[in-house]
């Protein structure tokens, strides 16, 4: 029996500032890394690399390890610990190529009308 596939995930992440650019690493999730040049790039790229990496650990079949708690995390110089949670059904659907805020509107436009989706 498979077994149910989660909703959300929720990892702290380790932000590690260097002069070339933030370097992104997941403490818990040994090669799910990234980078980025800023903050905001940094948080992007890390839901998106933490989506991706536990809809592949889903569909091997392997362990989904549990999170560490932020005050067991350790940092060095230049760390910064950020808690990064992901949307899974979005993260699978991106995996497969589905634009899921596209299906999302495109629902709701033919549930509530355009008029209304309008209005949100």
């Amino acid at each position: 029996m498979a077994k149910k596939k989660e909703n959300w995930y929720s990892y702290i992440a380790i932000f590690n500032h260097a002069d070339d650019g933030i370097n992104i690493s997941f403490p818990d999730l040994p090669g799910c890394l990234s980078c980025a040049d800023t903050d905001e790039e940094a948080i992007r790229m890390a839901k998106s690399v933490l989506g991706l990496y536990m809809s592949q650990l889903e569909d091997d079949g392997d362990p989904i390890p549990e999170p560490t708690a932020l005050k067991d995390i350790e940092l060095d110089e230049n760390d910064m610990p950020y808690l990064v949670d992901v949307f899974m059904p979005e993260a699978r659907a991106e995996k497969v190529g589905v634009n899921f805020s596209k299906v999302l509107r495109e629902a709701l436009e033919d549930y509530l009308g355009e008029d209304e989706v309008l209005k949100v």
